[in-house]
Formats: C-alpha cells, structure tokens, sequence
C-alpha cells in the first residue's frame, strides 16, 4: 500500500534516503558557484602554438582544459534556461576537462612546470602546506575527467613544509606554499611559505636543500633569478628580497612602497623578471614598480587604484593584472600603452602564449582580435572584429558571446 500511495504521487521511495551524501552535494554545489582560479599556466606542448591549460583553483583541484574544444564549442546552439536580474543563464555545459583531480586539501595557489630529464613534472601548492609533483603524461593520459574523483592518481613527489615547535613542544601548523619558482638547471624547485620562509628542494632527492630567513611576514610570490643563482621574493612586509641560492643569504633588500606617495602600508603581491634577468617588476597593493637589477636602482614607480596582483614581461614591456577587470600593457618606462576590459572583477594571474595571446586566471585575448574569458564557473567566448578609431581609440564591436565549462564534482 505505501508502495502504491508513492507511485500514485509521483513520489520516490524515502527508505533508502541518503541523508551525508545529500549534505556533501549541497555543499559541493555551494563551493563550485563561488570557486576561484587562482593560477593558470599553459601546458609544454611540441607545437609552437599549445592549445591546453591547466589551472589551480579554490577547492584544491588541479584541471586542464583544451582551447580548441572551448573555442569548438561556439559552433553549437546556446540553450538558456535561466533568467536571474534580466541576465540569461547558459544552459548545458559544453566543454569537458581534459582531467581534473584533487590536488589539495584547502586552495591550490600556484601550479609549474619542470623538466626532468625526458619527463615533464606538473608542480602544484596550496593551503595545505605541500607541495606535489605530477607526472605530466600520466595526467594526459588518465581518465580522470568529468565527474570523477581523481583520487587514485598520486603524485611521484610530495614534500611538506616543516612544523615549528614551541612551548611544551607543542608544533604549529603546516604554513601554507603561495608560489611556486623552478630552476631546472640546479634541479631546484622554490615555495614562498607562510612562516615567512622560502624553501628550496631537491627535485631528485626530494629533500630540502635551503631555508631563505629574514622577512618579517608571510611571502606573496617567488621567481628564480637562474643566471646569477638568485631567487627574488615579495612578502606580505612590503619588502622584495634577493637570496643568494647556495648560502640562503639575502644580498639585497628592495622597498617598492618607498617610491609611492601612499600612506597605507604596502604589500608585494608578485615580482616577475625580463628574458635577459637585468630588469625586476615588483607589484604591490598599491602599484607597480621596475628596477635596475644591475644598478639597484628604481626606473619607475606608478600609484593605482587598486592593487597588482600578477604581472610579467612580454620583451620590453610589461603586462598586469589586479583587483579590477582590465589588463593594462606598459612600457618600460612606465608609460601605460593599452588597457583590456575582461569579465571577471579580480585577475589573480596572466600568462603570455607563445603565438601572442595574453591569458588572465580567467581569461584569455589574442591580438588578433579573438577574446576568450574563461571564469568559474562558465566559460564566456566573446569574438571581436577590429573596428574604427576615433580620438586615437580603436573600438571593437562584439559579435558572438556566451559559452560554459563545466564544474565536475571533486572531491
């Protein structure tokens, strides 16, 4: 009889109700809405133009995503099924991850890439305090992808930041790894912790190598100085720091906030260097700066509105990225020569393509005129055609919009 009473409204059998598994669903739904990309890197590929992106994001996992399928799937019908403030909503998602596991307990901050040897080693850190080492083609060839839990698939290489003890040897927590720096010629990979400290470990032997003491807070970014045996970091103090690799002796201190009229106290969110190593980007909560690495000298400082939180050389000039939805080019000597509005409101990171294309935690724009805004979680294509130029403006007229990727369950 209660059998029959549930198939005559249409209802469902209640005895084999999952109570946790409902929960966890609500709360996976709940943390895939609001995930944030916080590092993008395009993956080594043979071809001169890679087509494949790999991203580190707020709930820990690790995913790479194929351009060409993103791009592929404009060709297909857009159905929308939502209206939310007079603003449509995509329907089904269209582009599948290449693979996607879980990376981290916590945020994955930043992800690179190291050769070793003949085989290619994806790093990634987080919240966690670990950092792991992925075998690249194993990633590629796993299927690990769409809904699935990529627990299986375990990295060749795990190291963790030590514990500090204290009273009563009681041990802190593990700090947290916010960036990641390689130096494949010494067999180096670097991590900016949140003890204040940057490690240096041993890619073959996986054991820590050096300890770089001396901030006063806990590191924002790192980048390797390869010609000189140098590491440079940026941390929460306001200072950037140049070490030397073999003695974990700081040679130099730089100030950014020094050069800026603000009164608010300063932090360094990223420090990026030219091809050549002689030219050092510093990008704080309240601006960018370059310096002279050979003269230790500043070259320009420039205030802005909000503050800088990825940047890097493209030749002579420079591109970032902050908490506002442009990407602004400059030149060296700080003059700004473009600014791209983007989707998303905060940029976290921005990579260069080797064939000319600019790529944002959340996006991506090529020269050419195709504009690609990848952000959790949808994935919008919006193609421009070049258009006229008034008052030395080149506007653009949009003519295409509005695509997903999707948001599989990790775990």
């Amino acid at each position: 009889m209660p059998e029959m009473a549930i198939e005559g409204y249409g209802g469902c059998d209640a005895r084999d109700w999952d109570e946790e598994g409902y929960r966890k669903s609500i709360l996976q739904e709940r943390e895939l809405r609001c995930r944030t990309v916080f590092r993008t890197a395009f993956a080594p590929s043979q071809s001169p133009n890679p087509e494949t992106v790999v991203v580190a994001s707020s709930d820990g996992a690790v995913a790479s995503y194929s351009l060409a399928s993103c791009i592929s799937a404009t060709s297909q019908p857009l159905h929308v099924n939502k209206v939310v403030n007079q603003k449509t909503l995509p329907g089904p998602l269209l582009a599948e991850p290449l693979f996607i596991i879980k990376g981290h307990k916590g945020p994955a901050y930043d992800l690179k890439f190291y050769w070793h040897g003949e085989e290619c080693l994806l790093f990634s850190c987080g919240d966690d305090g670990h950092l792991r080492g992925w075998n690249w083609k194993e990633l590629l060839n796993s299927d690990i992808h769409g809904d699935m839990q990529g627990n299986s698939l375990k990295p060749i290489l795990e190291l963790a930041n030590p514990q500090h003890e204290g009273p009563w040897g009681a041990l802190s927590p593990i700090p947290e790894n916010n960036a990641i720096a390689i130096d494949e010629q010494e067999g180096s990979v670097f991590s900016a912790a949140g003890d204040a400290c940057a490690y240096a470990w041993d890619v073959e032997t996986g054991k820590q190598k050096v300890v770089f003491k001396g901030h006063a807070d806990y590191l924002h970014c790192i980048t390797a100085r390869k010609s000189s045996h140098q590491i440079i970091t940026g941390s929460e103090d306001g200072t950037t720091r140049i070490w030397d690799c073999r003695s974990g002796i700081c040679t130099q201190v730089i100030r950014p906030e020094k050069n800026f009229k603000s009164k608010v106290s300063s932090w360094v969110s990223s420090v990026a260097t030219d091809t050549s190593e002689s030219w050092l980007a510093c990008g704080t909560s309240t601006g960018l700066s370059v310096w002279s690495l050979l003269s230790s000298e500043c070259i320009f400082s420039i205030n802005s509105r909000s503050p800088v939180q990825d940047l890097l050389f493209d030749d002579n000039q420079i591109l970032a990225v902050g908490s506002e939805p442009v990407l602004t080019r400059f030149s060296i000597n700080g003059a700004a020569l473009s600014q791209i509005k983007c989707a998303p409101q905060s940029a976290f990171s921005v990579s260069l393509h080797p064939s000319g294309v600019c790529y944002s935690d959340r996006w991506l724009w090529r020269t050419g005129g195709r504009l690609i805004t990848i952000r959790e979680p949808s994935v919008h294509v919006l193609l421009r055609r070049l258009g006229y130029m008034t008052k030395g403006l080149l506007h653009r007229d949009p003519i295409h919009a509005l695509y997903t990727l999707p948001q599989p369950n990790v775990v």
